[in-house]
């Protein structure tokens, strides 16, 4: 294992996770390539511009020593293979393995003898084995523990967080044989300070992710329940969260939009898996429920407090502040802001969207919307949806049309007596 840092690594997948995972390894001395289909990222990596806002400031130098391509034959002169490729859900909620599997295919057909590949992207149990290690051998002509070997170390990226990075969280590690899974905490024992957790199997790593995902989304619709709950009851749910808050064992997680490449999507894995063996997990599905029908919630109570107010609701104008999934982040990935978009414009109101961290190209390929380019005036209701610390800097006095405008806070952002109701 002494010789680790003489093995070249390829990075397939340069997005939130394999960017500052390659400019972690990078940093600490190894050869790294970096690989994405996407040739336009390519080629701003290559001029030190990293789209993701993942890698820090000072660290974007190191970015100068990574091979990035799009040329899959320049993976040939890998050791090591690390996957950090996305695993969503399709229409019906269904886990879509095309990503991994094309990874794991094009993997295949440039691994040599001894070659071990991780994968870190987020999937049900057993998904490793048995689904992407066929295709390695399919592709390779090579069989499994033999001639080629795996890991799987979740990644447990926080995109947006400036204080927890790679080096930063300790990180599961496992392996397909006992001295394969040595190699793998090896290998990343030397970029994470904090140390690593080595498990007794691909399996439980893979489990343990996806359970790290999917009792964060069952707390958050607990929460959320009792925000539709206490709606009825004419109870403001933050106060009661910050009261019973004050016993030093209540968990302090709040209500709203469940969205991202994570916590909304990977309980659909876990879920598609128990189902496949027979077992129907009903908890976490109702959980899933709740927090899907959130956003559709939330812009229907916005329109019952605009007739409450005497507003007139067809050509209304509305203004929603945020389209990301979190704040002060530019990643637009299933975020479920959009659910409570296209709910106003079943109403056929006049509609703004502004988020000064989201890409207008990514957001109008992704959900076919227009951002607005700037906050406008005159509006009869405004949604404050993600937290970003640039709409501090709005008057919401300014903006409104009356003062029967609707003012609705999802994250508690504005000072409750600026608003005209909390979530």
């Amino acid at each position: 294992m002494s010789d680790l840092k003489n093995k070249k690594l390829a990075i397939i997948g340069l997005g939130y996770v394999g960017i500052p995972l390659a400019v972690e390894f990078v940093k600490n001395g190894f050869k790294v390539i970096g690989f994405d289909i996407n040739h336009t990222k390519i080629e701003d990596l290559k001029k030190g511009i990293d789209s993701t806002g993942e890698v820090a400031s000072e660290d974007i130098p190191a970015m100068k020593n990574i091979q990035f391509t799009d040329n899959e034959s320049d993976l040939k002169s890998a050791d090591i293979y690390i996957v950090t490729v996305p695993t969503p859900i399709d229409s019906s909620k269904q886990p879509n393995l095309k990503p991994i599997l094309d990874a794991s295919k094009m993997v295949a057909q440039n691994l040599s003898k001894g070659n071990i590949v991780i994968y870190e992207s987020t999937v049900y149990p057993g998904c490793t084995e048995e689904d992407c290690v066929p295709v390695l051998e399919q592709y390779s002509g090579m069989v499994f523990n033999e001639d080629f070997y795996c890991g799987y170390s979740p990644e447990r990226i926080n995109p947006g967080d400036k204080v927890r990075r790679v080096h930063n969280i300790v990180k599961v590690t496992s392996g397909s044989t006992p001295e394969i899974a040595d190699i793998v905490d090896e290998l990343y024992n030397q970029i994470v300070t904090v140390g690593t957790h080595k498990v007794s199997s691909i399996k439980v790593a893979e489990a343990s992710k996806i359970i790290e995902n999917t009792q964060r989304d069952l707390n958050i619709s607990l929460v959320n329940e009792f925000a539709l709950i206490f709606d009825r009851l004419n109870i403001d749910t933050q106060e009661t969260l910050e009261a019973a808050g004050t016993k030093w064992n209540f968990l302090p997680f709040r209500p709203g939009l469940v969205g991202g490449h994570c916590i909304s999507v990977d309980p659909y894995y876990l879920t598609h898996k128990a189902q496949s063996l027979g077992y129907y997990p009903e908890v976490i599905l109702s959980g899933r429920r709740i927090n899907d029908n959130m956003g559709v919630y939330i812009a229907n109570r916005v329109i019952k407090l605009m007739v409450k107010n005497n507003l007139t609701v067809t050509r209304s104008r509305i203004l929603v502040l945020g389209i990301t999934f979190k704040e002060n982040c530019p990643d637009i990935r299933n975020c479920r802001v959009i659910d409570m978009i296209r709910e106003f414009k079943n109403f056929g109101v006049d509609l703004d969207v502004y988020d000064p961290w989201a890409n207008v190209e990514e957001v109008y390929d992704e959900y076919g919307l227009s951002l607005a380019p700037k906050v406008g005036k005159n509006y009869d209701a405004i949604i404050l949806a993600v937290g970003h610390d640039k709409f501090k800097e709005i008057n919401l006095g300014e903006i409104k049309a009356s003062s029967k405008t609707v003012i609705f806070d999802i994250k508690s952002f504005f000072p409750k007596q600026m608003v005209t109701e909390r979530l």
